[in-house]
């Protein structure tokens, strides 16, 4: 028998409410997406003013980084042709992220789910991530 360790409801609340404080203040409407550690969505958030597009891809970021285990932008670092990643993006129907924003989280070294922003610059949507694993880290 498996003990799967995931995020809660109100971890993803969390989650979300420091990523949206961070977007307020840097003035940049954002999705904020978290799921838990296989990928489905646990709860989603879309500033009044965010992209269109900024929706799926938030999804995407944060299946990708639960799935992965890993940010997304590291992907965007090494999926380049004539390196052995590359093609990774085409994976999971699509789905499979290489944009900045994407970042699994940890509780005592065990992924329990990510966090996926979009919305701004990929630098914008690491900031505010950034922001949200520091707020979900002050438990």
């Amino acid at each position: 028998m498996l003990n799967i360790k995931r995020l809660s409801l109100e971890d993803a609340r969390k989650l979300i409410r420091g990523a949206a404080r961070k977007a307020t203040a840097m003035g940049v409407p954002m999705c904020i997406a978290v799921t838990d550690e296989s990928g489905n969505l646990i709860a989603f958030e879309r500033m009044d003013g965010a992209k269109i597009l900024s929706v799926d891809l938030s999804a995407d970021k944060a299946f990708t980084a639960a799935v992965s285990k890993r940010p997304t932008h590291e992907y965007n670092e090494i999926c380049q042709p004539g390196n052995l990643v590359f093609g990774i993006h085409t994976s999971s129907k699509g789905r499979f992220s290489t944009v900045g924003g994407g970042y699994p989280v940890s509780v005592r070294g065990t992924v329990v789910g990510a966090i996926g922003v979009s919305g701004g610059t990929a630098e914008q949507d690491m900031v505010c991530a950034g922001a949200a694993l520091k707020a979900f880290a002050k438990k």
